[in-house]
């Protein structure tokens, strides 16, 4: 069932009608959530053997795991808060996290890759420590580090990042870290774990839990697209729904203290002029305490994050005060003026900060993760960022090998490649360049790794290499791929997480949907009240995008 890159076998529709009916059937394990860690702990489980089944209510990386910094890293600030606290546990957690960012890179070669961020530095007391921070966060990783922080005087500063400003300038530091689709790794995951055996639904959420004496046994479903409900029963239930866990909880047991505190991130796209193509700029220190990036991103420029309080919503959005701010910092620091014209997207992403409820003080908010079982038995796995995924999925399957006694073997996913990435070769992109147009071969590579050729013979038998939008890199080919191949339903599910183009250029998303909903109709076989409304829900959306 699904997709066998493995075996080198010729690629096989996934068909979302199997899949619900195997979904009814009896599982070890059912994960509630398809973000990077419902995913991760989907992927973990059915690698070690468990018979699993993933839901997810939206489409996968719907929520806050298509909306990071796209940053694979330990945490520049969380280093200098262990430093200054002398927290053995922040800078452990730094430690790891730099061990799970050569696993990250390693496992998803065709997704993730190495960036060097440059530091501007207007005083010349900021040199040395700016520069020991770094050398030490380096050091951390031992022989998994990718690179050297190291200085450059004023010129060679701003010759490496011309859109700085020079007057006052001192110099700057530059260090590496990891950088990454996270949408396009959420959905390597989740066709991972299709390959290794788990049953995995978009569109499909979680409504209410059976129980059995007290005790989860299963939840009860609704398929999004359809309204058809059935049951999926399991030994074990994990929540793994990101800024919801709560909800979650809350529909097992009614009276569940929060777990969570939430908070916005928002993120600015401009064009790719303000960020040199191989380099990002790291302002180490804000008006009120944080750190921003501003990093190359598929040929423009990301600009984050911000940390308001904020509820939980489905639908999050920047507000005028959060774009103000980045803004305003963007032009502290770039000789060139910014304003919102420049803008060619926005987003907010809720980061989930986690209190421990097992823990004695819980008014210290946890940036790592926690896991939390009911009475009934629902187990929660929140908290953690996206470049430690892995251990945070590892560390709930081996919770529940040791409470249940499963006998599970040991994990193996830091050796376990993601499908697109176990052939992938960074040199065939300029093989394709020489048959395609290079941003189409970058975008190619970087998209579908040691599939790109498959796709490329997918485009020709299928209507050859049309743009959906002139000037941007994105195939009407791939909507019928990612129809048949990649679980999108809707024609969000492709402009938003299966391409990037409504995260980087909003208003050529907009052109494109007609397009998008008209090939998705031919693929799914919508009638014309279907297709206008789809076309209709993803227009509303992308119009309340700023």
């Amino acid at each position: 069932m699904g997709l066998n890159h493995r075996e080198g076998d010729a690629l096989e529709p996934i068909n979302r009608n199997q899949l619900l009916r195997a979904a009814e059937d009896r599982f070890d394990l059912l994960v509630i959530g398809g973000g990077a860690t419902g995913a991760g702990v989907a992927l973990e489980a059915a690698s070690r053997g468990l018979k699993t089944l993933l839901v997810e209510k939206h489409d996968f990386s719907a929520q806050t795991s298509s909306r990071s910094t796209k940053l694979v890293h330990g945490g520049v600030r969380y280093l200098e808060a262990a430093i200054k606290r002398l927290d053995r546990v922040q800078w452990n957690l730094v430690k790891d996290a730099l061990h799970e960012r050569a696993v990250f890179l390693r496992i998803a070669p065709h997704l993730a890759w190495k960036v060097e961020l440059l530091t501007p530095l207007y005083r010349v007391i900021e040199i040395p420590y700016i520069l020991t921070g770094l050398k030490l966060y380096e050091a951390l990783a031992g022989r998994e580090r990718i690179g050297r922080a190291y200085f450059l005087p004023p010129a060679e500063a701003k010759a490496r990042f011309p859109q700085i400003k020079g007057e006052g300038l001192k110099g700057a530091v530059v260090y590496a870290d990891g950088q990454f689709d996270d949408a396009r790794m959420n959905l390597a995951i989740v066709l991972t774990a299709l390959a290794e055996g788990a049953v995995v639904l978009n569109h499909v959420a979680a409504v209410g839990f059976l129980k059995e004496g007290g005790r989860v046994v299963g939840a009860e479903l609704e398929d999004q697209l359809t309204g058809a409900r059935f049951a999926a029963r399991a030994r074990m239930v994990v929540n793994a729904t990101g800024p919801f866990v709560d909800r979650l909880r809350q529909l097992d047991d009614p009276e569940a203290e929060p777990l969570l505190v939430t908070s916005s991130g928002v993120h600015l796209v401009l064009p790719g002029r303000y960020a040199p193509a191989e380099t990002g700029l790291l302002i180490p220190k804000t008006e009120d305490g944080r750190v921003l990036f501003v990093l190359p991103w598929h040929g423009h420029t990301l600009a984050g994050t911000t940390d308001e309080p904020a509820p939980v919503s489905e639908h999050p959005l920047p507000t005028e005060k959060e774009v103000d701010y980045l803004l305003r910092h963007l032009n502290r620091h770039f000789a060139l003026e910014l304003d919102r014209s420049a803008i060619r997207s926005a987003w907010s992403g809720l980061r989930p900060l986690v209190r421990d409820p097992r823990a004695k003080d819980t008014a210290r908010l946890a940036r790592d993760h926690v896991i939390v079982e009911s009475k009934s038995g629902l187990v929660t796995l929140a908290g953690g960022k996206w470049t430690t995924y892995r251990k945070m999925a590892e560390d709930l399957v081996n919770y529940l090998d040791r409470t249940r006694e499963l006998g599970l073997p040991k994990s193996h996913t830091k050796e376990l490649v993601l499908l697109g990435g176990r052939d992938y070769d960074p040199a065939e992109e300029e093989e394709l360049a020489l048959l395609l147009d290079p941003d189409t071969a970058y975008h190619l590579m970087h998209t579908y790794g040691d599939a790109a050729r498959a796709f490329l013979d997918f485009a020709k038998a299928t209507g050859g290499l049309v743009r959906l939008v002139p000037g941007l890199p994105y195939l009407e080919a791939e909507v019928r791929w990612a129809a048949r191949f990649e679980l999108a339903e809707t024609p969000l599910d492709f402009l938003l997480r299966r391409t990037r183009l409504a995260f980087l250029e909003l208003e050529a998303a907009r052109k494109a949907l007609p397009r998008v909903t008209e090939i998705l109709a031919e693929e799914k076989g919508w009638g014309p009240a279907e297709a206008e409304r789809h076309r209709r829900a993803a227009e509303d959306w992308l119009a309340q995008a700023p």
